[in-house]
């Protein structure tokens, strides 16, 4: 439950909204598509509706399946309340500044990303996104997205150093742990000074945000537990009712994993993860040994 509402994010409160709907559901006995038919909806509108996937919620809906599941006075009106929030706040992503720049896909994501309290990333190719520097990120979509004019590589751009404010903002910053392949400190991703400046970047902030971790696994680890790919492991606050859940990204999708037995073995495979890498000092000591040699 939010406790403040008037000052809670609309992202915080879809999810909320989302997990409470489900719970009532549950409770009721009822599948989703009974829930659809009765209301003449189609299921992916109810689908989005539990996964907080809509930028807003109409408060009418809410009071639909309220009444449809039972739900108590107090519960109407908290779930009624939120609802309200996404109709008259915005997320940053949503704003006429960054929304060109991003898929529906991904504003499901940074909803999730926003309301976080932890992070766990392992990352095989590149710098984790919440550490990269503007050059570094203008690098990277110069030659992934080669079709895109300067102006639209700009707004990716911003979004990308949008997204960092969760690792420095003032109320609960997120917990954020990476794990990267040696392979990352050595990749001249824009040339050696842009390279050199982006690991100087990540030695700072690891070394100044007391949230911030990051671990190295070398090559003489061999095999482990990453090597089918990347992934991102995003935990909630004690008392929000949310589920970790597991973000999976490639060139042409991206994808939310809820499955508890599924999440439970990304975060068995990350724990596994740090026991391969290096310790964190160790870590700072080699992408300070990696600037040198760019």
């Amino acid at each position: 439950m939010i406790t403040d509402i008037e000052s809670a994010t609309p992202a915080l409160c879809r999810l909320h909204l989302g997990t409470e709907l489900r719970q009532l559901r549950q409770a009721a006995g009822l599948k989703a598509n009974q829930v659809v038919r009765r209301l003449i909806w189609s299921p992916s509108k109810l689908t989005r509706l539990e996964t907080g996937e809509n930028a807003t919620v109409e408060p009418s809906d809410v009071i639909a399946l309220c009444d449809m599941y039972g739900a108590d006075a107090e519960k109407r009106s908290l779930l009624t309340a939120y609802a309200v929030v996404t109709k008259t706040k915005r997320d940053w992503w949503q704003t006429a500044e960054y929304r060109p720049a991003i898929s529906p896909t991904f504003k499901a994501y940074l909803g999730l990303e926003e309301t976080a309290a932890s992070m766990h990333k392992y990352e095989a190719e590149y710098v984790p996104g919440l550490l990269q520097t503007e050059e570094y990120v203008r690098a990277i979509y110069q030659v992934a997205h080669e079709n895109r004019d300067a102006a639209e590589i700009d707004k990716h751009v911003a979004v990308r150093m949008a997204r960092q404010e969760v690792l420095r903002r003032n109320e609960l910053p997120l917990r954020f742990t990476a794990v990267v392949n040696e392979a990352v400190l050595y990749r001249e991703v824009g040339g050696p000074s842009v390279a050199r400046a982006q690991l100087e970047h990540i030695a700072e902030v690891a070394s100044s945000l007391p949230a911030v971790r990051v671990q190295v696994i070398p090559f003489k680890s061999g095999a482990h537990t990453g090597m089918n790919g990347a992934f991102t492991i995003l935990s909630f606050r004690e008392g929000d009712a949310l589920k970790p859940i597991v973000y999976l990204e490639n060139l042409g999708d991206a994808q939310v994993i809820r499955s508890a037995p599924d999440v439970d073995q990304y975060e068995r495979a990350f724990t596994d993860l740090q026991a391969d890498a290096l310790g964190p000092q160790e870590s700072l000591s080699m992408i300070r040994e990696a600037i040198k040699e760019h």
